[in-house]
C-alpha cells in the first residue's frame, strides 16, 4: 500500500487572524489536537483495514469536536500531517481531505469544508465520496453528497462576471495500476452550498483526455508514472505533463507516462482554455515533488564553448588517473550511465 503523507499549512492566514482565537480556545484546540494525532496516523499507516477504519472513526469524531470550539477556523492543526488542510486564497473556507484505504484495489477519500463565520461558530459541510458509485465521474456537476473524491493540494481563486470560482487541484491514489490528478472547479450557490464541476474546460478531444463535455478534468496515468500538475503563478496557468502510452495503447490509462513536454490551462472569460505546448524545450525537473507536481523551471541553455585544439601529449607525461583528486577509493564512473530525472 502506498502511504500518502501530505503537509499543508497556511501560516500567513493563521498569523493574520490569530487574535480571534482566545487563549482558552487555543488551549482547548491544542488539547483535542493531541487526542486525535495518533488516530490521524493510524488511519493511514496501520497494516490491518479494521484498525484503519476504527482510527478513522475516532479521528473524524475528534476533528468535529475540535471544530465546534469557537473560532476554530483559525487553528492550523499543524501536528496532523496525514490530512490536507488548505484555505481558499480569500479565506472564505478551508477544506480538509484525506484517504481511507481498504486494500490495494479499494479506497475512499474523505473530507469536509469549514466555512468562515462572522461569530466564529461552526459551519461544516461533509464531503461524501461517490467515485465508486458512478461510471462517468466527469459528466455532471455534483453536490457535496455526490463528491468525486480527491486529496486537494491547491486552491486557485478566479473571478468572472463578479462571481468567484475556486479551482481545486487534487490527487487520487485510484487503484493498484494507476493514479489520477483532478482539476475541479467549485462554486457556491445562492444558499451557500458548494457545487462541484461545470462546463469550465475547453480543449480538443483526444484519446488521453476525458471526452467533452467534461465537468471536471482528470489526468490518469501509470502508477509509477510520476505525472505532475500544479499552478504556476508567474505564468498564471495550470501546467501538467503531456502523456504518451508506453506500449501504444492510449486507451489503457495504466500505460500512460510523461514524455517530457507540458500542456496547460489558462483562465479566459470564465473557462480554463487548453494550451497545447507550454515550453519549446524540456525543463529541468530535478528537485520537483513527484506527487504534488511543483511546476517546472526551464533550465538555461548551456553556453557554447569555443573548441580548442587538443594539446599534444609530451613524452614522459604521466597517464591521467581514472579517479578524482582526493577520492582514491571510488571506482571509475561508467560513462554509459545517464543522469535520471
Amino acid at each position: 500500500m502506498k502511504i500518502i503523507i501530505l503537509l499543508f499549512a497556511s501560516f500567513s492566514l493563521l498569523f493574520s487572524h490569530a487574535q480571534k482565537t482566545t487563549p482558552e480556545q487555543f488551549k482547548q484546540l491544542k488539547q483535542v489536537e493531541a487526542e486525535i494525532k495518533n488516530n490521524s496516523r493510524t488511519m493511514i499507516m496501520a497494516d490491518e483495514a479494521l484498525e484503519r477504519y476504527r482510527a478513522d472513526s475516532f479521528f473524524t469524531r475528534g476533528l468535529v469536536k475540535a471544530l465546534r470550539i469557537p473560532n476554530s477556523f483559525y487553528y492550523p492543526f499543524d501536528s496532523i500531517l496525514t490530512v490536507s488542510k488548505i484555505y481558499s486564497p480569500d479565506s472564505v473556507f478551508r477544506i480538509f481531505t484525506w484517504q481511507l484505504t481498504k486494500d490495494l484495489s479499494s479506497l475512499r477519500q474523505k473530507g469536509a469544508i469549514q466555512m468562515r463565520t462572522d461569530d466564529g461558530s461552526l459551519k461544516l459541510i461533509p464531503l461524501i465520496d461517490n467515485s465508486d458509485d458512478t461510471n462517468s465521474p466527469v459528466d455532471s456537476a455534483r453536490s457535496s453528497k455526490r463528491w468525486i473524491g480527491a486529496i486537494y493540494y491547491k486552491v486557485i481563486l478566479k473571478t468572472f462576471n463578479n462571481k468567484n470560482f475556486y479551482t481545486l487541484l487534487g490527487f487520487d491514489d485510484n487503484d493498484e495500476k494507476s493514479n489520477k490528478k483532478w482539476i475541479e472547479v467549485m462554486t457556491f450557490d445562492t444558499k451557500g452550498e458548494p457545487v462541484f464541476g461545470g462546463r469550465f474546460f475547453q480543449y480538443p478531444n483526444d484519446e488521453l483526455k476525458p471526452p467533452q463535455p467534461a465537468f471536471r478534468f482528470c489526468l490518469e496515468y501509470k502508477k509509477d508514472g510520476r505525472a505532475r500538475m500544479n499552478y504556476d503563478a508567474e505564468m498564471d496557468a495550470i501546467i501538467f505533463d503531456h502523456l504518451i502510452s508506453e506500449d501504444k495503447t492510449p486507451a489503457k490509462k495504466n500505460t500512460l507516462i510523461p514524455d517530457g513536454d507540458y500542456e496547460a490551462f489558462k483562465w479566459n472569460s470564465g473557462r480554463w482554455v487548453h494550451v497545447n505546448k507550454v515550453f519549446d524545450y524540456k525543463a529541468d525537473m530535478q528537485g520537483v515533488d513527484p506527487m504534488l507536481g511543483n511546476p517546472p523551471v526551464p533550465a538555461p541553455l548551456p553556453e557554447k564553448k569555443e573548441e580548442q585544439e587538443p594539446q599534444k601529449k609530451k613524452k614522459g607525461d604521466p597517464k591521467p588517473s581514472p579517479y578524482r583528486v582526493g577520492d582514491k577509493n571510488k571506482k571509475k564512473e561508467d560513462p554509459r550511465k545517464k543522469e535520471e530525472y
